[in-house]
């Protein structure tokens, strides 16, 4: 792009940017990679069953499983082969989502996901980085496992959300009002994280405000320019996964939570993210985390409808490189295959116990 508009004067606004090219609209994409009536059917009964554990009316508990960030669409889809036949042996006690995360929120600067750069060496194919996100989910999806996935760009739900059943906001951007709109309008539940410093309020400010209608600026599905009106998403929730000042999954953590939610006039419900300051980022501590809330679970505790884990294939993580490690995240550190089955079996272990 030069320094002059498309009448041939001089820009006013073009001076720190370096090009602007064609993307793919979604609905060009939806087209392309169409979602079937198995799809369909997956997505449908994700969101309901879902929606039924926040609302209390299913006793099953919801367990956000996967890596932290997907850069690999090949090991991602044997990750959700060996998911899928774990998370129908649980299902009569856990409603099984794995998490299928391609963006990614910096605090600085770093790797932004597989949608904004696929081949992860900053060539920035995001054409290319949409169709595997959408064929990954599809093909997760037609497995009947239900994919969750973290929205922060704004117009990336026009080319995905259709085949998601649950979706969060993350700490970075909980606050956002760009992003509490963005809820309103999403047709899944959502998971609200409290900020990085702790702050629940946050996450309960954003619950109650994506529950309300708004009209915003956005796309519509052939890229087009917007007004969006929503009738709000009631489906919104809490999600505790802990801050610099430490961990916020205890007992006394979750009932803070709840009573906050109650003062809100929210529904009385958390999900806990075993990672991230929960586990002080350290994949290790996710199973202790994760037992923590099994035992309390099992002796009846219901205020936690769900818990989050970080898993891949291999254990830990690696730098972006010649040599990578199969199944080994590229972001946060994850527990492997073996240690996220006995956590899973763990978790179903309490439900019964509670029941």
């Amino acid at each position: 792009m030069t320094s002059l508009d498309i009448l041939g004067a001089p820009s006013l606004d073009a001076q720190r940017t370096a090009g602007i090219s064609p993307l793919i609209s979604p609905a060009l994409l939806r087209s392309e990679l169409p979602a079937d009536d198995t799809v369909a059917t997956t997505v449908t009964r994700g969101r309901s069953e879902v929606v039924d554990v926040l609302d209390g009316r299913d006793d099953r508990l919801v367990v956000v499983v996967g890596p932290c960030s997907i850069h690999d669409a090949d090991a991602a889809l044997d990750y959700a082969h060996r998911l899928a036949a774990h998370a129908q042996a649980l299902h009569e006690d856990l409603v099984v989502v794995m998490r299928a995360y391609f963006e990614k929120p910096r605090t600085t600067v770093g790797w932004k996901g597989l949608i904004n750069d696929p081949d992860l060496d900053g060539t920035f194919k995001v054409n290319k980085g949409l169709r595997i996100a959408r064929s990954l989910l599809l093909d997760i999806c037609a497995l009947g496992l239900p994919v969750g996935c973290e929205f922060l760009d704004p117009i990336t739900p026009q080319y995905i959300a259709d085949v998601v059943s649950w979706g969060s906001i993350g700490a970075r951007t909980a606050a956002s009002q760009v992003h509490r709109q963005l809820c309103s309008a999403l047709s899944m539940p959502i998971g609200i994280k409290n900020s990085t410093d702790g702050d629940v309020q946050i996450a309960v400010d954003g619950a109650r405000a994506s529950a309300g209608s708004h009209v915003f600026m956005g796309i519509n599905p052939d890229g087009l320019a917007s007004l969006i009106t929503t009738t709000g998403n009631p489906d919104c929730h809490v999600i505790l996964r802990g801050g610099s000042g430490g961990p916020n999954y205890s007992a006394t953590d979750v009932a803070a939570a709840l009573g906050t939610l109650a003062g809100a006039g929210l529904p009385e419900r958390v999900i806990v993210d075993a990672s991230h300051g929960n586990s002080g980022k350290d994949h290790r501590r996710q199973p202790v985390v994760a037992g923590d809330l099994a035992r309390r679970i099992a002796a009846g505790e219901s205020g936690v409808v769900g818990v989050m884990l970080e898993s891949f294939l291999e254990a830990g993580r690696q730098e972006i490189g010649p040599d990578m490690v199969r199944g080994r995240s590229v972001t946060d550190a994850c527990m492997d295959w073996s240690t996220t089955a006995g956590v899973l079996d763990d978790l179903a272990a309490a439900v019964r116990a509670r029941r």
